[in-house]
């Protein structure tokens, strides 16, 4: 399909790529096969969430009492039972339970793995090696298998024996994020708000699952190529810290620890959020021609050339650019978010100034663009009814990802997986599941 005088560039990427259309279209991964071991543990399950919206089968494996991340959710809110954290990130996937502490349970997941793609787990390092179920140990079974190991420190390192869980705030801690993230820092009127500050979502846990299907994506890639798979061992403060942009190379190369400055920003200025009459707005215009454009458009031309604020390197200084946040905010506070986005087009000069509303969650759940993108979708389930959830951010014309249903009940799938892959039946899996192996 291409463009034609009569068909915009916009109406053909929607036509090509519109995530409605999805369910028609193959799926880059099928037919791969993924065991999910992850444990209490969101970011295990992201990584094998993207796996799945394009088309692998995730086999997810929990002991017979659950996953302790079923009750991960905000303030003990549960839907159908299940909580709201793992209700968005259990999409996709088949759910069996499997005692791994058992020498039976290690004996059934040898056998499964045989069939196995690729394994995403969370355990520390070595759990899995003293059950004799480590990377190391099934590869002989399976040289094609693909090993996503998820850990705070890694696999290997002076702390990757530290009997530390892998959990999202530590992880976020030990990136760097933490300290710099947060209100500034003002000696002479110190507030109890200037303290580290985490991001306010599983942020680390994210990124380590983001990385470690990117990595996944690339063994597959080679073993392609090869027929050889491998281990891709991720730890989430390192995923983490490849988001710090220039702040440990600050450090290294001039000695220089960035503190929490709130809003402000160490590199251009201005480039924040300041208050409008109806919350809060973006507002960039830091170089020095997009200064003097905002100045002007401000109804404040002297202040492009005031030799507090007539350069880059002056404007992010601290105290200046605590001192122009107080130039902005006297003008922004008059108008509202939209008022200022009218300002800002209309102004005829060509150096950019950027404005935008700061929206409440409410707010972007009602934005009509995400919608029709699908970065929001109401997902009509068999089992939990209909829930809005995050949709796959790509859009794509050959083999776009997609959401086909949402979570299952612990062990929901057990006579299907284990009939398909190891033939047993009903009887055999009762006997199983009144030992307490499933």
């Amino acid at each position: 399909m291409t463009t034609t005088p009569d068909t915009t560039w916009e109406n053909w990427a929607q036509t090509a790529t519109d995530p409605l259309n999805a369910m028609g279209k193959p799926e880059a991964l099928d037919g791969v096969v993924v065991m999910d071991l992850s444990r209490g543990n969101i970011g295990g399950m992201v990584c094998s969430s993207i796996l799945s919206e394009f088309g692998a089968e995730v086999i997810r494996l929990e002991s017979p009492e659950g996953d302790p991340a079923r009750g991960f959710t905000p303030y003990g809110q549960m839907h159908e039972g299940v909580g709201l954290g793992y209700l968005v990130e259990a999409r996709n996937k088949h759910h069996i339970t499997l005692r791994l502490e058992s020498s039976e349970g290690q004996s059934i997941f040898r056998r499964l793995v045989r069939h196995a793609d690729i394994v995403i787990e969370t355990f520390a390092p070595g759990v899995l090696d003293s059950w004799g179920l480590a990377y190391a140990q099934l590869r002989q079974l399976n040289p094609r298998l693909i090993w996503a190991a998820q850990s705070t420190y890694g696999h290997f390192g002076p702390r990757a024996s530290t009997p530390i869980a892998d959990y999202d705030i530590t992880d976020q801690a030990l990136s760097g994020l933490t300290y710099f993230n947060g209100e500034r820092v003002d000696p002479e009127q110190p507030h109890p708000c200037q303290v580290p500050t985490k991001a306010g979502s599983w942020l680390a846990w994210y990124v380590g699952g983001v990385w470690s299907a990117f990595g996944v994506l690339a063994a597959l890639l080679f073993r392609n190529a090869s027929g050889e798979g491998q281990l891709v061992d991720v730890s989430p403060p390192e995923g983490l810290a490849r988001f710090l942009d220039f702040n440990l190379t600050w450090y290294h190369a001039a000695g220089q620890i960035r503190e929490r400055i709130g809003s402000l920003d160490a590199t251009v200025f201005p480039y924040t959020f300041v208050r409008c009459k109806d919350g809060y707005t973006f507002l960039a215009g830091f170089s020095d021609t997009s200064f003097a454009r905002l100045a002007h458009i401000m109804g404040r031309p002297e202040l492009a050339v005031d030799p507090r604020f007539d350069s880059v390197a002056k404007r992010t200084t601290l105290e200046t650019a605590a001192e122009l946040m107080v130039e902005l905010e006297a003008w922004t506070a008059r108008f509202t978010a939209e008022e200022i986005l009218n300002q800002v087009q209309r102004d005829p000069g060509t150096a950019p100034v950027v404005t935008g509303r700061v929206n409440t969650p409410l707010e972007t759940f009602q934005e009509e663009n995400w919608w029709v993108r699908g970065a929001l979708q109401r997902v009509d389930d068999p089992m939990y009814g209909e829930v809005v959830v995050q949709g796959p951010p790509w859009k794509m014309s050959e083999t776009p990802p997609r959401i086909k249903w949402l979570c299952r009940p612990v062990g929901h799938d057990n006579e299907r997986i284990y009939l398909q892959y190891l033939g047993l039946g009903t009887s055999q899996l009762h006997d199983l599941r009144a030992r307490g192996i499933i």
